[in-house]
């Protein structure tokens, strides 16, 4: 296990890691391997920058075959921005974020369905867990399947994949999140701009929701949401600004036991 830490990078840059589905092709051109299909997509420049930093442009162009879990841009959305530059600069990171997504092998999804464990490129395994719900990849539901690529399959999922050696962080990452959210909005606040105080700690709130809700106390976890649900229907700024830091600052105290 790595002993660098990634902190907030890591659980912010995620989000470059892989392709978007929204716009891929379900039946690509005869020839066209996993990279071929996002190029000819049109709208993942993002995803090839990040696979030429990573130098794993030959891999996916490969013979393969390779099994891509790809994020959609929903679950990207919530996630800060301006954060690429850094993850580009740090190859190791990017490689091993990319690489947790890609399984050796055409697994489609009947495969798939069959399994309860799959290693990934990266060494690291993938949980995988069927019911009647559907398909479960770690703690994301696959919401399309059997994209195919000359050399592989993409299967579509509603989050992005942490890998376990980056979650060692998480819970350091949060409270540093935190302390970012509160430092930028308490001064908002005792200045009166209570709607844009509010709109910082509800930021807070979606993006540890997205990547640390595995590592909160379940009580936490629904604690969290539920602030989330009530401040969503409060119409006073000052008090849904309230609202959101009382749960943020549960998160905290949870994360800070036991370390």
């Amino acid at each position: 296990m790595k002993s660098r830490k990634f902190g907030l990078t890591v659980l912010s840059l995620t989000l470059v890691a892989l392709f978007s589905a929204a716009t891929f092709a379900d039946h690509p051109q005869r020839g066209q391997d996993i990279v071929d299909t996002a190029v000819g997509a049109g709208s993942f420049e993002t995803l090839i920058t990040a696979v030429k930093a990573a130098g794993l442009v030959e891999a996916l162009k490969g013979k393969g075959p390779l099994t891509v879990f790809a994020p959609t841009d929903e679950a990207f959305a919530a996630l800060p921005k301006g954060t690429l530059e850094a993850l580009l600069q740090d190859q190791d990171a990017l490689r091993a974020i990319l690489k947790y997504h890609v399984v050796p092998g055409r697994v489609l999804a009947g495969d798939v369905v069959k399994l309860d464990e799959a290693e990934t490129l990266s060494g690291e395994k993938v949980r995988i867990e069927a019911s009647s719900a559907g398909v479960k990849i770690n703690d994301s539901q696959v919401i399309k399947t059997d994209v195919l690529a000359s050399n592989g399959v993409i299967h579509v999922i509603d989050k992005v994949l942490l890998p376990p050696d980056q979650k060692t962080d998480i819970r350091e990452a949060t409270r540093d999140l935190i302390r970012h959210a509160i430092r930028r909005g308490v001064p908002l606040y005792n200045h009166g701009r209570h709607e844009s105080c509010a709109a910082i700690y509800e930021v807070t709130a979606k993006a540890l929701m997205h990547f640390a809700s595995n590592d909160m106390p379940r009580a936490i976890r629904s604690g969290l949401r539920e602030a989330m649900e009530k401040a969503d229907h409060e119409r006073d700024a000052s008090r849904r600004a309230w609202i959101l830091r009382h749960g943020l600052d549960s998160v905290y105290r949870a994360m800070s036991e036991d370390l």
